[in-house]
């Protein structure tokens, strides 16, 4: 599987099935979080087989069922951090589809104080993406036109309307889409509108242009 073709196929997925991620997927996964952290200055963990985040009534509001893996999304605190971890987590919840496996971000239904996760002096754990294999694939989300979220001097290039593509299938926080795409020459620049989430919604369509248009 592409990556073009993990971006169309990734979708949310909430309800999971009772099936231990073998050994081999968990390695390959741990690699690709070890490249994220050191690219990205992070200290992204996976955890498995641990339902006790994912319990009682938060996970049952969130329509949260069977998650007992996750992984937990922390870095040093500071003004990117949010924006960083969205890049970085949604390349692993691709990594993650290309395995076969299925994700969702969560931001507020999950016990946080249970997680079993290391967070150092000066980290932050923002949020989490619960993991494994899904009842099903979960359904695309509704998008608004692509006019609405991108601004291009002149004619669009065709890489850019790829990245465009792409970014409309990423998840945003709500699924509000607040952000604006703007191509200024060969520069692209990316605006993120208010919004609770509205930085680590900036880095996961980031991430999603990106790796449309081939940059």
């Amino acid at each position: 599987m592409t990556i073009q073709e993990a971006i169309k196929n990734r979708h949310s997925v909430r309800s999971y099935q009772a099936r231990e991620i073998d050994a081999a997927t968990v390695l390959t996964l741990k690699e690709e979080i070890e490249k994220c952290n050191r690219e990205g200055d992070l200290s992204i963990q996976l955890i498995t087989n641990d339902s006790s985040v994912f319990k009682g009534l938060m996970a049952h509001y969130g329509g949260f069922r069977g998650v007992s893996n996750y992984i937990a999304l922390i870095g040093p605190s500071g003004h990117d951090l949010e924006e960083k971890l969205g890049y970085y987590g949604e390349r692993i919840a691709l990594r993650a589809q290309q395995l076969g496996l299925n994700t969702c971000w969560v931001a507020v239904t999950y016990k946080k104080k249970l997680c079993k996760a290391v967070v150092k002096q000066n980290h932050k754990l923002v949020c989490v993406l619960a993991l494994g294999y899904g009842d099903t694939q979960g359904v695309p989300h509704k998008s608004k036109p692509m006019p609405q979220l991108c601004k291009a001097d002149g004619e669009m290039p065709e890489w850019f309307r790829k990245g465009m593509e792409a970014a409309l299938l990423a998840p945003t926080a709500m699924n509000k889409q607040n952000f604006l795409i703007i191509l200024d020459g060969e520069t692209v620049k990316y605006e993120a509108k208010e919004g609770k989430y509205r930085n680590l919604d900036l880095g996961i369509v980031k991430y999603h242009f990106q790796a449309g248009a081939g940059l």
